[in-house]
């Protein structure tokens, strides 16, 4: 019997004008290299043992952007990835430089079976999108993420 895994994450947006926007990350290493549209993300990792969700959250975009997240967090209804695992996530108003951020890494084998280990960023990127823009960039999944914030506002 597997265990079901549980992501948390949070999606950081903000107003340019009447204009919402979100911040959204591109996962790094070599498997989504030539990867965009569908592939980018909220920032988000997997809960601990004992941890809250909404602590994970924090922690993860910490961790994968170098900027902590504050101010009045919305928590958005949980999806379910095609892989199985629920990501929770909560909204949160905010700005973040997107030329500093800065990533924690990551180990793996590369290229697979050459017993090379090389280490790569979490996240290789992220960015500020509108609406129509994080719809075509996000997992499709996550797009419900986006659709809840538009709804409150």
């Amino acid at each position: 019997m597997t265990k079901t895994r549980f992501s948390a994450g949070i999606l950081l947006y903000k107003f340019q004008g009447a204009e919402i926007s979100f911040f959204l990350v591109h996962p790094g290493g070599p498997f989504f290299a030539k990867r965009d549209e569908g592939w980018w993300t909220v920032p988000k990792g997997e809960v601990e043992d004992n941890e809250s969700e909404l602590l994970t959250a924090k922690r993860e975009f910490q961790e994968e952007t170098g900027y902590l997240p504050r101010g009045n967090f919305i928590q958005l209804n949980p999806i379910k990835q095609k892989g199985g695992k629920i990501v929770h996530c909560w909204a949160v108003e905010g700005d973040i430089d997107t030329d500093s951020l800065v990533s924690n890494n990551f180990q793996m084998e590369w290229p697979p079976k050459s017993g090379r280990i090389q280490t790569y960023p979490e996240i290789d990127s992220g960015a500020w999108f509108t609406m129509e823009e994080a719809k075509r960039k996000i997992n499709v999944q996550q797009i419900s993420f986006l659709e809840q914030i538009a709804a409150i506002f």
